[in-house]
């Protein structure tokens, strides 16, 4: 029996935040992770050479102001994304060449249907209110349809079609079919829109963290030392009026609160006593994670600088969906990630592991030469079979849940309170989300103490 102020269970930066912050401030802590590492559903492998991997979260973009702040207080630099020269879009088997966003080498009129559809996108994203996108004056009918349906009501052009499909869908790493209209565009509204969610140069994947996601996480770890224990995965908390006792399979901790940072999909495998509130229990259910198989092809150089290209590629429909040069700040080894994900990642991972390698390497080689054939190393990455992240990077909402279930994301049960990337109204999906909500959780469980030895009296059922 561990007795201690608070228990954060989960040990992804939402976790690792708030068991920081709460150290920080003078607070005992207990952080039980059920995997062996930290990390959650950023994975940094430091190879041999001192290069490293980001086998899950890896980019960062402006206004993520608290995972910026983090590095500050590390010490942790970035470099921007490689993007000197030209990406590349696949369609129907023809390759375009071109920069900026949107891929003029199409046809003008697939080209144009395409920026049309993004600024419309943009329009509507204005008009969601990012703590409460389900009081937006069109929720209701934006949450009754999904992204597919959406997108076939107005999205003329075939290619352009495939491409936003591609591209929008591939974020919740999910069939269009499967997601809501009204969450795609809470997500990409917590982020300022289409053109930071779908950006290289000052988007989303416009710099890196240099070392990686673990050159943050391993210095907050190192901080909070001892308070955290690997390989306990919670299976009950039982919350009373006094605290909540927490328990894994071989250790029990005793606490005034619990923070629960782990993704949704997993957070409905904890038993919990008393029940959840209906809508809290029936919301676990309701946002699952989806597929997503990452991969590093490693090679002696990043040769396709040299072809004047950025590394960055897109083929809807192909074993290997989306590439992105993936080099470390020296620019040695050549890394070239690949991003397959949804229905597509699913059929990959059917595949045995010598034909998944086979396959993903003759699609680089379609697009890259020969010398994309030959990598070095070849690191795989497949989260749809990770059993403590539950699937993708982001859970989703499928359509009709955010207005019945979604005021539950952040409201604590009791003792019991969230953290996670998909509860953050800002950055809602990224790295810089789950910190913002660890940040979140520790001031609740504060705030609720700072009541209580006031001698108010703290909402605790």
């Amino acid at each position: 029996m561990t007795d201690v102020d608070y228990c954060v269970v989960g040990g992804g930066f939402a976790g690792l935040t708030a068991a920081l912050r709460l150290k920080q401030a003078g607070r005992s802590v207990a952080l039980l992770e059920a995997r062996d590492r930290l990390g959650g559903r950023t994975f940094t492998e430091v190879r041999a050479d001192g290069s490293w991997i980001d086998r899950g979260g890896a980019w960062i973009g402006p206004g993520q102001d608290r995972i910026s702040a983090l590095m500050n207080e590390f010490g942790v630099s970035s470099y921007k994304q490689y993007t000197d020269g030209e990406a590349m879009m696949v369609v129907d088997g023809k390759q375009h060449r071109y920069e900026g966003t949107i891929p003029w080498t199409m046809s003008p009129w697939a080209a144009m249907n395409l920026g049309a559809v993004l600024l419309e996108l943009g329009r509507m994203c204005k008009s969601i209110p990012l703590e409460a996108p389900w009081a937006a004056k069109n929720a209701g009918k934006w949450d009754r349809i999904s992204l597919a349906q959406w997108l076939n009501d107005n999205v003329l052009s075939k290619p352009a079609h495939e491409l936003l499909e591609t591209a929008i869908a591939g974020m919740y790493t999910s069939a269009a079919s499967e997601v809501s209209l009204l969450f795609v565009l809470y997500q990409m509204a917590s982020g300022g829109g289409p053109g930071f969610v779908l950006g290289i140069k000052d988007g989303a994947q416009d710099a890196r963290p240099v070392g990686g996601m673990g050159a943050i996480s391993r210095p907050m770890a190192a901080e909070i030392g001892d308070w955290i224990h690997l390989s306990q995965p919670v299976r009950r908390i039982h919350q009373d009026a006094d605290g909540v006792t927490v328990r894994s399979d071989d250790s029990t901790v005793r606490a005034r609160r619990a923070i629960v940072a782990v993704p949704l999909a997993i957070a409905s495998q904890i038993l919990y006593e008393p029940m959840l509130p209906v809508d809290r229990s029936f919301l676990h259910q309701r946002m699952p994670s989806g597929s997503i198989v990452k991969i590093a092809a490693v090679y002696d150089e990043p040769f396709w600088r040299a072809d004047g290209l950025t590394g960055q590629s897109a083929a809807p429909g192909s074993p290997a969906t989306i590439t992105i040069d993936a080099c470390t700040d020296t620019g040695r080894p050549g890394i070239l990630c690949v991003i397959t994900e949804g229905p597509d990642a699913r059929h990959l991972g059917r595949l045995d592991e010598a034909e998944r390698r086979r396959t993903v390497l003759a699609a680089l080689v379609e697009r890259f030469g020969d010398k994309a054939g030959v990598p070095l190393d070849y690191v795989e990455q497949n989260w749809s079979v990770e059993r403590y992240s539950g699937g993708g990077m982001l859970s989703h909402a499928p359509t009709g849940v955010l207005t019945q279930f979604g005021h539950a994301l952040r409201e604590p049960c009791g003792r019991i309170h969230w953290a996670g990337t998909e509860s953050s109204a800002v950055m809602c999906g990224w790295v810089d989300g789950a910190i913002r909500s660890g940040e979140r959780a520790a001031s609740e469980v504060m705030e609720h103490e700072a009541v209580t030895m006031a001698g108010g009296r703290a909402s605790d059922r």
